[in-house]
């Protein structure tokens, strides 16, 4: 039996922006997300840099190759920013999150990278579990104790982000395991996270059959709670292929 992906994204610019500085890629072995940062200063190209970087790698892959693959992808969408900077001096500051899961060839494995504030949730059994941690001020406040979770959803520097692909040398988490069918998998912007509760979305996760209707429910979600900034979500089902 060979496991592969089947996914749908859907992403809106929001109630309140301008401009939709997220990038996205929902493919059969790859899904990704990421979240431009920098306002004038380009994220809308940082996100479609890191996208466009890492989406060559929604190909057969086997086991062995997947953590190399992600990571060879990261630093070269890290390289690609730093020249578009470097070409024009204007962008400096400009930055993206990526949150990324690829599956092999076999579907034996399927291994995950991330950096910056976009999620990775993971619904299996009936029990939703975040797999990224946020690179986050108010993360490092939760760490610490400082506050709890649910004051972090509110707190006034909820969106400072503390690591992101700007063109520096960044250290992201990788992470690796097993899939099985039935797998359903989450990946989004922070402005999913920031404005629809955990438990209300993992209701449509178990309520939405469809990855399609499920992703574009949680769109609606977060633009019904205010949509205060740029919203994208991708599912991605772990099924049976040929």
């Amino acid at each position: 039996m060979t496991l592969k992906l089947r996914s749908a994204a859907v992403t809106d610019c929001g109630l309140v922006r301008s401009a939709n500085q997220d990038s996205v890629h929902a493919g059969e072995w790859l899904v990704a997300v990421a979240d431009g940062m920098g306002g004038m200063a380009a994220g809308d190209l940082a996100s479609a840099i890191a996208i466009e970087a890492i989406a060559g790698l929604d190909v057969a892959l086997g086991d062995e190759q997947l953590a190399e693959a992600l990571r060879e992808a990261v630093a070269t969408a890290s390289e690609r920013i730093r020249a578009a900077v470097t070409e024009d001096p204007t962008r400096e500051g400009m930055g993206t999150t990526l949150t990324a899961l690829l599956c092999s060839a076999t579907g034996t494995a399927v291994a995950l990278v991330h950096v910056g504030d976009s999620r990775a949730y993971l619904l299996r059994g009936g029990v939703l579990e975040q797999m990224t941690k946020d690179d986050t001020f108010v993360q490092m406040l939760v760490d610490e104790g400082v506050i709890t979770a649910e004051q972090a959803m509110t707190h006034p520097r909820r969106a400072v982000v503390t690591r992101a692909l700007q063109g520096e040398p960044v250290t992201a988490a990788y992470g690796s395991m097993a899939p099985y069918p039935g797998d359903r998998w989450l990946l989004c912007s922070d402005g999913l996270s920031n404005v629809v509760p955990a438990d209300v979305i993992g209701e449509v996760l178990t309520g939405y059959p469809d990855p399609q209707a499920c992703a574009r429910r949680l769109v609606e979600l977060a633009l019904d709670g205010g949509g205060p900034d740029n919203v994208t979500v991708v599912i991605a089902d772990i099924v049976e292929g040929a």
